[in-house]
């Protein structure tokens, strides 16, 4: 019995390495393919209703049109935010320039060298490197996106379909448990979904009052970008808040009110984010911090910034099967997942 039990667990972890090596080096396949499934499983309602009311491609074309103006919306947000930051940035390069010559004297000071190192990196040359690279990255998002609407569309076609398939090539047993698995997952994206809307609605506002009450600069913006970079666990709420504490840095000229800005932020994320958060979600989306934690750095290691939108998305679904099957319903156990409620119709 250890025997058997040692030899299942070797082959599960050689098994889960295989399929992270594989996901790491054909990222152009699954990333845009993970984040179809994620989106057709939140849009699939709109479009089943539409469906049964007119024609399936009518009902397509209505839905992703919704689906496509809602992810639009929020990168114009993301855009416009960092826009209107941006050039007051670059309109303060001369006080920010003044505040590194200051920080660098005062390291020279204490031993610390770094204007070589400075010196040495960021010239010419590293600059084209960083506008190839910006332009790159845009090419490949756009692709990215288009590979995934595809995705998507096909996708939306094709349910139920599968749906049939699954019921008439499966055993009924093996058919109804992955239905299930599948539908309480889906109903766990949508769930997962409107928690972080309402938990970026809650900390978009707060962000942008309090940056108002403390008089830095764009309070609105800071609110807008803290609302819209909340959907990326972990990373987003980090970005919304240093970059404000830059430029609480330049406005207010001491390191005190910057440093002041900084816990304020980062306390309004953590009090929504890790006690909020939990209490509206329920035990329906329970996880263990630590795997969230986990699945947004390993699957931006393996994606990148895609990776850190899909990776908890990815950890609820893995967990949802988990425990829908006796074999691995400890390890839903274990992490943070819930036993099986009742789930939608199937």
């Amino acid at each position: 019995m250890a025997s058997d039990s040692t030899l299942k667990t070797s082959v599960a972890l050689i098994a889960a390495v295989a399929i992270a090596a594989a996901a790491y080096q054909a990222s152009a396949v699954f990333a845009p393919l993970a984040l179809a499934f994620f989106i057709i499983a939140l849009v699939w309602p709109m479009q089943h209703w539409l469906q049964a009311r007119m024609p399936a491609l009518i009902a397509l074309l209505i839905t992703m049109t919704v689906a496509v103006f809602v992810m639009l919306g929020l990168a114009s947000l993301v855009v416009w935010g960092f826009g209107r930051v941006g050039r007051s940035l670059i309109a303060d390069a001369s006080r920010y320039q003044a505040i590194y010559e200051a920080v660098v004297v005062w390291l020279d000071g204490h031993g610390i060298s770094v204007a070589g190192l400075w010196a040495q990196h960021f010239n010419v040359d590293w600059m084209l490197r960083s506008a190839q690279q910006i332009t790159g990255r845009v090419n490949t998002t756009l692709s990215f996106w288009v590979i995934t609407l595809l995705y998507v569309i096909m996708g939306l076609i094709e349910v139920d379909d599968i749906h049939g398939r699954v019921r008439a090539f499966l055993k009924p047993e093996t058919a109804q448990s992955l239905l299930v698995a599948s539908a309480d997952t889906a109903h766990k994206f949508r769930r997962y979904v409107e928690v972080r809307t309402s938990m970026s609605l809650l900390t978009g506002t707060l962000i942008g009052a309090f940056t108002f009450a403390v008089g830095l600069q764009f309070a609105v913006e800071w609110g807008v970008i803290a609302f819209a970079l909340n959907y990326i666990p972990v990373i987003g709420p980090f970005i919304a808040t240093l970059f404000p504490t830059l430029l609480a840095i330049a406005q207010f000229g001491t390191w005190q009110a910057a440093l002041g800005v900084f816990i304020c932020l980062n306390i309004i994320q953590s009090v929504v984010g890790s006690y909020v958060e939990p209490r509206v979600s329920g035990r329906a989306l329970a996880i263990s911090p630590t795997v969230m934690l986990f699945a947004v750095f390993f699957w931006t290691f393996l994606w990148g910034l895609f990776g850190a939108f899909i990776g908890v998305p990815i950890a609820i679904a893995a967990l949802t099967f988990c425990a829908h099957y006796p074999s691995t319903r400890w390890i839903s156990d274990l992490l943070g997942g819930s036993a099986p409620k009742p789930v939608p119709r199937v």
